[in-house]
């Protein structure tokens, strides 16, 4: 089988790519760490502050086990950031919601994020733009 080189400008693509998720997660862990957050907690923190959720549809989307999740939920609520509540279209499945003080919580972890903010205010829209349907396109 013929060795497939990578030009490079795709290694540089995917190098620099691995240095923004590298900061993205870096600065994701000090702004959750400063709400007294480990960055797991942030993420289900954020996530929940968009919809309520199963706790197996959190764990989809967190690529992990629902066990997992399950700790993270416990830690919440016991901080008073999130309840458990039947879902209403299936009173057997119980669905994670951030209370009010969790919504803040998340709204201003978000505020605190700069990192994506900063970087991307010296792109103009359209470079903004062009950006984001090159990144969607990539995901498919």
């Amino acid at each position: 089988m013929p060795s497939r080189r990578t030009d490079p400008v795709t290694l540089e693509v995917v190098e620099l790519i691995g240095d923004v998720v590298a900061r993205y997660h870096m600065e994701y862990e000090d702004a959750a760490a400063r709400h007294q957050l480990t960055g797991a907690q942030a993420r289900v923190l954020a996530l929940l502050s968009m919809e309520p959720l199963p706790m197996r549809r959190i764990a989809q989307k967190l690529r992990c086990e629902p066990s997992n999740v399950t700790g993270i939920i416990d830690r919440l609520e016991t901080r008073g950031l999130v309840e458990r509540r039947p879902d209403p279209a299936d009173r057997r499945v119980k669905l994670a919601a951030p209370t009010e003080e969790g919504l803040h919580t998340a709204e201003r972890l978000r505020e605190s994020l700069d990192f994506a903010r900063e970087p991307l205010s010296g792109l103009s829209t359209q470079e903004r733009t062009a950006l984001r349907d090159l990144l969607r396109r990539m995901l498919g």
